[in-house]
């Protein structure tokens, strides 16, 4: 008969988990609590031993042992332990040194410092039905997608200085978001972490969030209310590498395990962490569960996994010497791509209705194509090449874009080769790159105006929205991970207050005219009127939903006003400007061109007809069929 150590994995289990297609690796390793006490399990196979060690025990190595079974799996029983109970493995090394460690698959763990895992069990009562019935309908392609991107800890703190916790920040942000019209909020990453100002990025634990702001149920509670008020929830992940703290998955078992033995291509220089061994079918098992674990059991909408390029080259910043090739003497990372891609297909098989999105740099072809055409398989890849072109030009002294044209106009060569998220995120205002109201050249009313004419044009464009949280003020100071946003400058009649009113019309427009997202994976929902006039730092654009609606957008990004404007229109029906960001009530002048406008039998662009506009400085205008 097995013993009973054997039968806490059954055959099938440490099957997969060998074959790297376990994605429900978290119902069996970890600590999982039962009437007795606890069930063990943890993937060691370098050890020589390994024992539970927690605060019933006295931490005492070998009071609590697991023993072996096939695959390098160590399980057992501890009677008597309840949910609060911390404990860590105490691991003895193919050295005889013994390590302690925390749970890999540990549902939570200690508030940092500490750095126990915590027995806990995953229970709750969802209300979030109705959001989770249909919200494919809001996750898909041809869906408006609004993104706030967040960091939890330093959105708003409370008086005593601290962060918000998972339920305290719950009725706040939901009315945040709600009144400015975002469809979606992104938190950077919530995986356990050690070091704060990591922001996240540097993780320990792949399937605990982090206990700083509360319990894993009062996570689900924030998600919870979101999905209630109709607020999906996308959340960072990591893959890419991993923080090599001592209590950590480094070196777990006394050897290399999670990451590659060869530190050519088991460390990255950029971030100064281990990467891991996607050439490991248990590895690749772990991460494929921990990904699943946040789709299923805290109803996460969407996983960004974070800097994909590192994952795909094996020489991603790493200098000759410092990499390997793969078995063809190419420097694309096999096993990571097979990686990416199974994770996708698992993805999008178990989860109907949400999606993955890719923070991919380069030009690597078939991010968001299916990976039984070639592709990656990815729902979504950030844009940045995008994002670097357009800060940049909006960036320059207005007197000099006539000669950078082409950074706005280049993206439309390759805007369907992927569908891409436009992301001004987080990346952007930090580490001395200033906020992006000081991005912008000029005066403050300049600085505004620019940022206006930014996001109008970002929300005309093909390809869904990212915005980082305090973009949509304008706050002048760069983001700090330790502070709050700077919300004493949204005063009554302020700029500020002005911007994220224009954030908040944008938000409504983009979510009520379907000629704006319905079509994006459409070439043809993308029409230049006139993208040649760089003398004027004029561009002008027609937004199609292929149903018969359309959208004419105009961007004037020069800093003089310009009237007698013309540009080509289909057909004698009038347009009405929907939207002007000069308008006053957006802080701007006032000016420019406003209700409804009468074409005449001029041809112009190709169209039969042309409307004349006033086109104010620094401004972006949305005219609709009236």
């Amino acid at each position: 008969m097995p013993s009973q150590s054997r039968r806490l994995i059954d055959d099938t289990v440490r099957y997969l988990f060998a074959q790297g297609t376990l994605a429900r690796g978290f119902d069996h390793f970890g600590g999982h609590l039962d009437e007795h006490g606890a069930r063990f399990a943890v993937w060691a196979p370098h050890a020589l031993s390994v024992s539970v060690i927690g605060d019933w025990n006295y931490w005492s190595a070998g009071a609590d042992p697991l023993e072996p079974v096939d695959g390098g799996i160590w399980t057992g029983r501890v009677s008597g332990v309840v949910e609060g109970n911390t404990y860590k493995y105490a691991i003895q090394g193919p050295d005889g040194v013994v390590h302690e460690r925390s749970d890999p698959y540990a549902f939570a763990a200690e508030v940092a410092p500490k750095t126990a895992s915590v027995l806990w069990n995953l229970d709750y009562e969802w209300r979030d039905q109705t959001w989770m019935s249909d919200r494919g309908d809001r996750n898909g392609i041809s869906s408006p997608m609004s993104v706030y991107e967040m960091h939890l800890g330093s959105w708003r703190r409370g008086t005593d200085g601290l962060s918000m916790s998972y339920r305290s920040i719950a009725d706040p942000l939901i009315g945040y978001l709600t009144d400015l019209g975002f469809t979606h909020v992104e938190f950077m990453p919530l995986t356990e972490h050690p070091y704060f100002p990591s922001w996240g990025y540097q993780t320990t634990g792949y399937f605990a969030p982090t206990s700083r702001f509360g319990t894993p149920q009062d996570l689900m509670y924030l998600v919870d209310r979101l999905h209630q008020a109709g607020i999906g929830v996308i959340l960072d992940w990591v893959p890419s590498h991993f923080a090599t703290d001592e209590h950590g998955l480094g070196w777990f078992d006394g050897a290399a395990l999670y990451e590659h033995p060869d530190w050519r291509r088991g460390w990255h220089p950029d971030w100064n962490s281990a990467v891991f061994d996607y050439g490991r079918p248990e590895v690749m098992s772990f991460l494929l569960s921990s990904a699943n674990l946040w789709l299923d059991r805290y109803h996460i909408d969407g996983i960004r996994v974070d800097a994909v390029a590192s994952m795909l080259y094996l020489d991603y910043s790493r200098e000759p010497g410092e990499w390997l090739p793969n078995d063809h003497g190419g420097n694309e990372h096999l096993e990571a791509i097979e990686f990416l891609r199974r994770l996708n297909v698992m993805v999008y098989r178990t989860h109907p209705g949400t999606f993955t999105v890719a923070e991919e740099s380069t030009a690597w072809p078939g991010v968001t194509r299916p990976p039984d055409h070639g592709g990656l398989g990815f729902g979504f890849k950030w844009d940045m090449g995008w994002m670097h072109d357009t800060l940049d030009y909006f960036s320059r002294d207005p007197l000099y874009r006539s000669y950078h044209q082409d950074q706005l106009t280049f993206r439309m060569i390759y805007a369907n080769t992927e569908s891409f998220v436009l992301p001004l995120s987080h990346d952007e205002v930090v580490h001395g790159k200033g906020s992006m109201a000081r991005k912008m050249p000029g005066d403050e009313w300049q600085r505004f105006a620019n940022l206006r004419a930014l996001y109008g044009y970002m929300f005309g464009m093909v390809g869904k929205k990212l915005l980082f949280m305090g973009s949509e003020i304008g706050q002048w100071s760069e983001w700090a991970h330790d502070g709050s946003l700077d919300w004493a400058e949204v005063t009554p009649g302020s700029r500020h207050e002005g911007l994220q009113r224009w954030v908040t019309s944008l938000n409504e427009a983009y979510r009520a005219l379907s000629p704006l997202f319905a079509a994006d994976a459409h070439a043809e929902s993308f029409r230049w009127i006139d993208v040649g006039d760089a003398a004027h730092s004029v561009v002008s654009f027609e937004r199609d939903d292929l149903d018969g609606n359309v959208v004419i957008v105009v961007g004037h990004f020069s800093g003089g006003d310009i009237s007698g404007y013309r540009i080509g229109v289909a057909g004698a029906h009038p347009w009405r400007v929907l939207l002007n960001s000069n308008a006053e009530r957006f802080g701007g002048a006032g000016t420019g061109t406003e209700g409804v406008v009468q074409p005449d039998e001029v041809p112009m662009h190709g169209y039969s007809h042309s409307i004349e506009l006033y086109l104010p400085a620094l401004s972006v205008m949305y005219l609709v069929p009236a």
